[in-house]
C-alpha cells in the first residue's frame, strides 16, 4: 500500500515541487495551502507523513504539533519554515524533525530512499 504524506504550507510553488517529488517515488500526496483545511486532511485522510510549514494564513502551525501528535502519535512531523531557526522548536518526540527551508534535494534523498 502506497504511503500518504500530507504537505501543510501556503507556498504554492513548494507543494507542487514536493508533490512532484513524492509522486515520483509512488506516495499519495494531499495539500493543504491553509492550517484548518490541513487539519481537516489529517483526519479525513490518516496519512503517514507531514510536512507542516509554521506561517500559514491561518495561524502558526507549530502550536498544534502537540495537538496532532495526540491524535496520531505514529505519524512522521516535519516542521519546515524559513523564517524559524531549529532551536525554535524543540520536542521528547523522535518523529518530529524540524527542516529549515529551503529543503535541498540531498537532504530529501537522504530521508527518502
Amino acid at each position: 500500500m502506497k504511503k500518504k504524506i500530507l504537505i501543510i504550507d501556503d507556498e504554492v510553488d513548494f507543494c507542487l515541487i514536493m508533490k512532484g517529488y513524492f509522486s515520483r517515488k509512488n506516495y499519495d500526496v494531499f495539500l493543504a495551502y491553509t492550517l484548518q483545511t490541513g487539519l481537516f486532511l489529517i483526519d479525513e485522510n490518516k496519512p503517514d507523513i507531514l510536512f507542516l510549514d509554521n506561517n500559514l494564513p491561518d495561524g502558526q502551525g507549530w502550536k498544534y504539533v502537540d495537538q496532532i501528535v495526540e491524535k496520531n502519535p505514529h505519524l512522521e512531523i516535519y516542521l519546515v519554515s524559513a523564517h524559524q531557526s531549529k532551536s525554535s522548536f524543540s520536542s521528547p518526540n523522535k518523529n518530529i524533525i524540524v527542516w529549515e527551508k529551503p529543503i535541498s534535494l540531498q537532504i530529501l534523498n537522504t530521508s527518502f530512499q
